[in-house]
């Protein structure tokens, strides 16, 4: 298997589409190698998926945002993430870092869901609703353990030795049993004011992502979670802490970056298919966000090595 490639594409809902390892070994690991101008990706943007991940810092600086948390992880710090979270991960302005992080399917540790171990120890982290994330200092002695599992199954995925699933998935077990010991609460609710911003996140989310190429504002945004503007406003300064134009703004010139790397388009048709009919706009929004111009970053970033 070793190393997977990422790609952002999501569903209409913001689900990632990647397909992470495969029916019989639910899992694949990747490396993020994220650097202010020479990555021709700088964030894995806004997405969910089903799988649980765990991600570590291993060089530099890494923000990772997951849902209404954001973390600034330092060397030898990760992250646990729960299934069907929205989470999205960036570098400290002004620095480069680089992560590893293994996603993977509960059933790989868990078995079917009728199973003991299922019922026992996956069903309460999968089930609670407090538990969106964990921070991993990496000091502690449980999380020193359980950076140290997340390195173990990750280094056997990517090395493939003889018998590399059994250690990945004890990896992964070890894991599993220090969140459900040190994390699940007997108790865990949140508010239902909490979980409408949450589904209203995604469904405002879910309307950009399809609809970003078009004119938007922040009323048709609002509009399509059935809320106010000002409800708007509040949901996403919450939740991704920003407004919806300026995550608008980022996601389009994302999308720019993406193509300008990937295809051969002009840098202005390239604007026009992501939303700026202005050429000249789309160039000074480009350079806001990425510190150049469209040409010179298709010239920086021509041939993409970039490894999730």
């Amino acid at each position: 298997m070793s190393l997977s490639y990422c790609t952002s594409a999501t569903d209409t809902q913001g689900r990632e589409l990647a397909e992470h390892g495969s029916a019989l070994f639910p899992i694949a690991c990747y490396e993020e190698n994220i650097s202010e101008n020479s990555a021709p990706f700088e964030a894995v943007p806004w997405h969910w998926h089903e799988e649980w991940e765990a991600l570590l810092v291993r060089e530099g600086t890494a923000v990772v945002s997951a849902e209404f948390e954001k973390y600034t992880l330092k060397k030898g710090q990760g992250i646990f993430i729960n299934s069907g979270v929205l989470h999205e991960v960036h570098m400290e302005k002004g620095s480069c870092c680089q992560t590893r992080s293994i996603v993977f399917h509960p059933r790989l540790v868990g078995g079917t869901v009728d199973s003991i171990i299922w019922q026992k120890y996956l069903q309460p982290l999968l089930q609670n609703t407090l538990l969106k994330s964990v921070y991993l200092d990496g000091f502690s002695p449980w999380h020193r353990d359980a950076t140290r599992a997340i390195d173990e199954a990750w280094r056997s995925v990517a090395d493939e030795f003889e018998g590399y699933e059994f250690y990945a998935r004890n990896a992964l077990s070890s894991l599993v049993l220090l969140l459900k010991k040190h994390c699940v609460c007997s108790q865990s609710t949140l508010s239902e004011s909490r979980l409408r911003s949450t589904e209203r996140i995604k469904i405002m989310l879910q309307f950009i992502h399809r609809h970003y190429a078009e004119e938007l504002n922040t009323a048709l945004i609002a509009r399509s979670a059935m809320i106010s503007e000002s409800e708007c406003l509040r949901c996403f300064h919450a939740a991704i802490g920003t407004t919806p134009i300026q995550y608008l703004r980022r996601f389009r010139i994302q999308k720019a970056a993406e193509l300008l790397c990937l295809s051969q388009k002009k840098a202005g048709d390239i604007g026009a298919e992501c939303g700026f009919e202005d050429s000249s706009y789309f160039t000074k929004i480009f350079r806001e966000i990425k510190g150049c111009t469209p040409g010179e970053y298709r010239r920086q970033n021509a041939h993409p090595t970039r490894a999730k």
